[in-house]
This record gives C-alpha cells, sequence and structure tokens, in this order.
C-alpha cells in the first residue's frame, strides 16, 4: 500500500507530513538515483505555482537532488504542462512540480514527469517510497565536483509561450476577440495573458497578482464568479478561468454562464472528427461524463470511451489504445498531438480557435450536446464492502437499468476520501431518474448506512 503517492503526486498541509522540508530532501534524493540512467551528467527541471510555502520546498527538493550528484534547473513559477514540456526540451532525465492545483494556500504538493514529460507509473512512484523507507541509498553521497549544481533557466517562459502558440496554425489570430483570464493567482500569472495578447486577443487579466497566500482564493476554476460578472461587465467574447497550476481551464460564454466541460468536449469532439483528426473517431472520457454527451458523440458517429475519474486514468487509456483527445467536466482536458498533459492553456487556444473558425460565440458551440436530467446522492456507510457481496444492491442496480431501457444509466461508487456511497442516476426522464436514485439510496442504507 503506497503512502505518499496519490492519484496525482503527493500532496499535503505545507510544512506537515508528508509536506516537509525532510521529505522534500528524501524525495529529491529518490528520485534522483532513479533518474539516473544514462552517462554523463545528469539534470532535473524544478517548477512551482505561486503559494508560499513554494520556497521551502524547492530549496529541500534541489538540495537532496544535488547531493546526489545531478544537476537542477529551475524555472520558478510555471504551469505544470509547461514542466512537461520543459523536460522533454531540455532533455533532462525528470521534470518535478511543486504546486497543491487547485487546493488552498496552505496545501502543497510534489509530483513528477519522466524524461518524455508524462506522469510517472504506479511502480516508478512505488520505488521512490521504497528507497525513502528503506534508507537503501543513504549510504550514496558524490564529493568535491560530483556533486549537483544548480542553474536557473531564465527564458523558460518564452519557451513554453511560443511552444503554446504552435499548438495553433499559424495563419490563425484572435484579432477582434475580446476575452477575461482569471489566473487564479496561480503559475500561470504571466504566461496566459502574454500568449493571448500575442496572438492579437484584447484582454482583461484578473487574478494576476499572487502574493503567496491567495492563489485560487475566490478566483480561477473553482470559483469562476467573478469571471462570469467580469465577462457581462466587459461585454466579453468569452472568459476562461484557469486553476492554480493551470493544467486545467472552465470557460464562462458571452452570456456569462460556465459552460461544463461535457460540452466544451462534445463541441471540439466533433471539430476533430469533421476535421478527420480525432484518432479512432474515440472521446475519451470518464463514468462522471453526462449520458447526454455519450448520445450526441453516437449521433455524429464517435465513440465515448469511459475511465475512472481522474486525468491519470484518461491518459493511461489514451496511450493504451492510440486516442489523441479526451478529458474531463472539471476541466482537465488533454490534447495528446500538442501536449503529454492536460494543459489549461492549449486547452484555452483550441476553444478560441473553434470560435474564431466557426464564428460561433460558444454558447451556440455548447449545443452540440444536450446534457440528460442526472440526480447524485451522497449516502453515509458504516462500512465498505465489494458492493457485488451485497445482493440486494445488484437487484436494484439491474432493476434501475432495466427501468431506464438503454436510455440512461446507474453509477455507484464510494467516495476515495470520506465514508460515503455515491449514488448517479441519469435518463432522459427527470421524475423516473429521481425516482430509482432515491429507491437504490433506500437499499444502500438498510444494508451499510
Amino acid at each position: 500500500m503506497r503512502k505518499l503517492f496519490g492519484t496525482d503526486g503527493i500532496r499535503g498541509v505545507a510544512n506537515l507530513d508528508p509536506m516537509t522540508s525532510e521529505m522534500a530532501m528524501q524525495l529529491g534524493r529518490a528520485a534522483a538515483h532513479i533518474f539516473m540512467r544514462r552517462a554523463g551528467r545528469h539534470q532535473i527541471v524544478i517548477g512551482k505555482d505561486t503559494r508560499i510555502s513554494g520556497y521551502m520546498l524547492e530549496s529541500a527538493l534541489m538540495a537532496g537532488i544535488c547531493s546526489m550528484g545531478v544537476d537542477v534547473l529551475l524555472v520558478g513559477p510555471m504551469p505544470t504542462p509547461a514542466i512537461a514540456f520543459l523536460t522533454r526540451s531540455l532533455r533532462a532525465d525528470a521534470g518535478v512540480v511543486i504546486s497543491a492545483s487547485h487546493n488552498p494556500y496552505q496545501d502543497n504538493g510534489i509530483k513528477f514527469f519522466s524524461s518524455n514529460g508524462f506522469k510517472l507509473p504506479d511502480e516508478v512512484e512505488a520505488r521512490i517510497e521504497e528507497l525513502i523507507v528503506s534508507e537503501e541509498i543513504s549510504h550514496l553521497r558524490p564529493t568535491a565536483d560530483l556533486i549537483g549544481k544548480a542553474y536557473r533557466i531564465d527564458d523558460a517562459e518564452g519557451r513554453y509561450i511560443e511552444f503554446a502558440k504552435r499548438s495553433l496554425p499559424k495563419d490563425l489570430d484572435f484579432q477582434g476577440i475580446k476575452l477575461v483570464v482569471d489566473c487564479a493567482n496561480g503559475a500561470a500569472y504571466k504566461v496566459a495573458p502574454m500568449v493571448l495578447r500575442e496572438l492579437g486577443a484584447t484582454v482583461e487579466v484578473m487574478g494576476n497578482n499572487p502574493d503567496g497566500m491567495n492563489i485560487n482564493a475566490g478566483c480561477g476554476a473553482v470559483h469562476p464568479e467573478l469571471l462570469q460578472e467580469a465577462v457581462r461587465r466587459y461585454k466579453a467574447d468569452l472568459g476562461i478561468a484557469l486553476d492554480g497550476d493551470a493544467d486545467r481551464a472552465v470557460f464562462v460564454c458571452e452570456q456569462g454562464t460556465v459552460i461544463d466541460g461535457d460540452h466544451v468536449m462534445a463541441a471540439l469532439s466533433l471539430d476533430l472528427h469533421r476535421s478527420r483528426l480525432l484518432a479512432k473517431q474515440t472521446l475519451v472520457g470518464t463514468v462522471m461524463s453526462n449520458f447526454g454527451l455519450e448520445l450526441s458523440m453516437s449521433k455524429a458517429g464517435v465513440k465515448l470511451v469511459r475511465t475512472p475519474v481522474g486525468d491519470r486514468y484518461l491518459l493511461e487509456r489514451m496511450l493504451a489504445e492510440g486516442y489523441n483527445f479526451g478529458g474531463e467536466q472539471s476541466g482537465h482536458f488533454i490534447f495528446l498531438d500538442h501536449n503529454t498533459t492536460g494543459d489549461g492553456l492549449i486547452s484555452a487556444l483550441q476553444v478560441l480557435s473553434l470560435v474564431k473558425r466557426t464564428r460561433q460565440p460558444l454558447s451556440e458551440l455548447a449545443k452540440a450536446m444536450t446534457a440528460v436530467p442526472q440526480v447524485l446522492v451522497n449516502v453515509h456507510v458504516t462500512k465498505k464492502p465489494k458492493l457485488e457481496s451485497i445482493p440486494d444492491i445488484g437487484c436494484a442496480i439491474q432493476e434501475s437499468e432495466r427501468r431506464l431501457n438503454g436510455c440512461g444509466r446507474v453509477l455507484i461508487r464510494y467516495s476515495g476520501t470520506e465514508p460515503l456511497l455515491r449514488i448517479m442516476v441519469e435518463g432522459e426522464q427527470s421524475t423516473l431518474v429521481t425516482e430509482l436514485a432515491e429507491d437504490l439510496a433506500r437499499v444502500v442504507r438498510k444494508h451499510i448506512g
């Protein structure tokens, strides 16, 4: 059982276990040891978001890595997807991001990218943990000129800006488009406005004054309310909200309405499909994507493949089966033709490209799918046995699916962090969906509530 790594690196309250400087140093040592896989000098890129604790963790990671004889390339506050790109661009052995994404400022996290810009597989993360616990490498202490050095990469921002712009056709610009961009006082507070302005858009910027403690504070992808107001006030064509590490984007249409990620995926998938750029005519979503997305894709001749919740599971499926586009309702979109991980800025550029090329507002493009009624019920449970071990629950699920008659679906899963069983029912008839969800909740409460 892994004790440090979760579904997206290590995360917790900064300066409390496991997010301490002592642990960061050990992580740096273990990672450096694992990634030394070639002859000559080795180097690891370190980037971070704007949290005050980033200084402490950056210094500790740097010390640990250098103590193993590996050089460090520091790029400062940069989006998570920028580190994935820079790791490849700089021919580094690995990349590290210090960020807790959309969490409040008191939290922080550490996640790694391999030399090819992909997040680490479970077995590599497990090996890092093993090295820390076993003290297997405690005796490895290079001395003299074998100790690693640290360098600051001054042109990192420019490299990533040009990389992001290359995701668009050279003859496409955003002249005549007015935008509001909320950078969440996070990692993209400099690069996002610069990219959009260089491409010709008129840009009003919010959340671009980080002070170490205001990241995600009432702003960004998790709090789009102020962005909605600003889009209406400025009469903007579009609003873009990034999260703290800028690996996802939430969009607000010209009417000031937040457009759900499923609707954004539907519009982008259909455009890729029409252009014959959607690999295997398949969109990769998660189990939480609305059934309406499945219906709209099926009608257009596009297959929807579902994965568990989490962008790492999307990516695993995409790589394993050769798909190139996938995403989540939350605004994580992966364009494998452009980057190796979710990239909020590239997602924004692709949506803007669609608006510009079709000359349609996002509110109209979002009609690519119609969401079906969805009911979510959380049931508190006293234990979490395998659901298939309780025949009554299995029978209730089968009966619900029979009554939906192929025009909806049932999803029941335990929360990974709380004593809850989550029940989701979707279908074309709102009253039936509500009734089925309540029936399922009653059965669950009877047995494990």
